[in-house]
Parts: structure tokens; sequence; C-alpha cells
């Protein structure tokens, strides 16, 4: 079943080539979206795709990348809105 997680990311989370692993993992499972830094310090992940392989990248995102350190993640799931066509990095 397709679903929507959106997700804000807070901890070491920039500059530690976090928004890369997300975009990598998203795009080998066949997850459509969006990753980007936020003013805060946080990052903000708008994932689409299968359900199980959203799960899947959730668990990635509250593991992080080698040099990152998740302290939380907030987590939103909802009905995809068809707005995507790739995992893009937004700068």
């Amino acid at each position: 079943m397709q679903k929507r997680l959106e997700c804000k990311v807070f901890g070491r989370v920039q500059l530690v080539m976090f928004r890369d692993f997300v975009q990598r993992k998203a795009s080998s499972r066949g997850i459509i979206g969006t990753v980007k830094n936020n003013p805060d310090g946080s990052v903000s992940v708008v994932a689409q795709g299968e359900e199980t392989k959203l799960q899947e990248l959730l668990d990635l995102l509250h593991q992080g990348s080698v040099f990152s350190r998740v302290d939380r993640v907030e987590e939103r799931w909802g009905e995809p809105l068809g707005e995507y066509r790739s995992f893009d990095i937004l700068y």
C-alpha cells in the first residue's frame, strides 16, 4: 500500500552527508520525495512509496549516517499526494 511519510530529524544531521545518505537509501528502495536542511539545524524528509519500504527508511533515519548523531525523529504518516517523480535533495 502506498503511503506518505513526513519526518523531521534532530541531532548532528547537517554537514555530515546526511541528506546524501537519505537520498541513496530512499532511491534504492523505490521511494520518491525530498530531503532538505532546515534553518534550525534539523533535516526534513518527505517520502512516498510502499509502506514497508517507508518503514525501512524510517528505521534508517533513526540510525543515521556514519558521521551523524540522531537525537530524535518526529514522524507523520498520511496518504500520498503524487507530486514527486524521484527522490531529490533540496538546497
